[in-house]
């Protein structure tokens, strides 16, 4: 069993991950006893953690917003410096560092006393920046939308499709998601009965939480592979599986994640799952790797490829003739 004191940062850091647990899985997570946790409950907010408590058989623990931020070691000032640098990091100025920084700011906008949060938004009002590569999402948004994700409760938005249609979503958000130009979320569609990815720039800013659920298994593993796959092959018409001639960390280096999936086969093949709209997409993107390949589907792609081929030996034919 952990000494107290590791065990009341034990207990902090699970308080932070979760918004609510019940107070039966947080003992067990702990190994203690449902009174001992009552004792390190006790001993947080004597440090000035607001934790708040629920009786009953149901009952659990949650980390709480007090009336002053709790000692985290940061004054007010700093406090704010870091919040504005979190959100500035989650639009994409760090390479690499957006999905941390959203986690991050999650759990710290969670405990600013609501002081703070007001100059938190009046500084991020002021704050323009100059060029963004990217479509323009609201720091707010994605800490609202990481929040349900961690406290496990159900989103409601309103969602513009690509084709600028409307509707109302309730969703139970599982993550989100950055490929460097665009952020995702991740969510069972409650009224469609299945997982889908949602473009957060397409999601109206007022969202709504509603209540808790069980998280379910997500179709690949995790939400950056769902992802993945939903992005670069799943939503086209025309979906392909190639063996391309060359080795896996080859081809990483030239196709990203947003552009198709990638498997090993042996050191040096890997098969290339990817979409698109026409079959002329996926030729083109083909004849510009560079590598050989062979295509297993779709039979369509096959029979393009052979009609561009047939194209491009005329084409080399008559061009020799002139020359001569």
């Amino acid at each position: 069993m952990l000494q107290t004191s590791a065990r009341l940062l034990r207990l902090l850091s699970l308080l932070q991950a979760r918004r609510y647990w019940a107070g039966a899985e947080l003992a067990d997570r702990l190994d203690v006893t449902p009174r001992t946790l009552r004792r390190d409950v006790d001993k947080l907010r004597e440090l000035g953690y607001p934790v708040n408590a629920a009786s009953g058989r149901a009952g659990g623990y949650q980390l709480g917003a007090g009336a002053a931020l709790p000692p985290l070691l940061l004054d007010d000032d700093e406090a704010l410096a870091v919040t504005v640098s979190l959100r500035t990091a989650a639009s994409g100025s760090v390479i690499g560092m957006e999905e941390a920084c959203v986690r991050a700011l999650a759990k710290l906008e969670q405990v600013l006393p609501a002081r703070l949060r007001k100059r938190v938004s009046a500084l991020g009002a002021a704050v323009v920046p100059l060029y963004r590569a990217a479509p323009a999402v609201d720091p707010s948004l994605l800490s609202a939308i990481a929040g349900a994700c961690r406290s496990q409760q159900e989103l409601g938005f309103r969602y513009s499709d690509g084709q600028a249609r409307t509707s109302d979503r309730t969703v139970e958000p599982h993550g989100l998601v950055h490929t460097g130009a665009r952020w995702y979320l991740v969510a069972w569609d409650v009224q469609r009965d299945a997982f889908r990815t949602f473009r957060v720039d397409r999601m109206a800013p007022e969202v709504t939480t509603g209540r808790r659920f069980l998280p379910k298994p997500i179709p690949g593993g995790d939400v950056a592979t769902y992802v993945s796959r939903s992005v670069s092959t799943t939503g086209y018409a025309y979906q392909a599986k190639i063996v391309l001639h060359a080795p896996l960390q080859a081809m990483a280096q030239r196709i990203p994640p947003t552009a198709g999936q990638l498997k090993h086969i042996d050191a040096e093949h890997c098969l290339l799952e990817t979409g698109a709209h026409s079959l002329e997409g996926i030729a083109i993107h083909m004849a510009l790797l560079g590598v050989d390949f062979e295509v297993q589907e779709p039979p369509e792609l096959i029979e393009h490829l052979k009609v561009i081929a047939g194209r491009l030996r005329r084409a080399t034919i008559a061009s020799s003739t002139r020359a001569r």
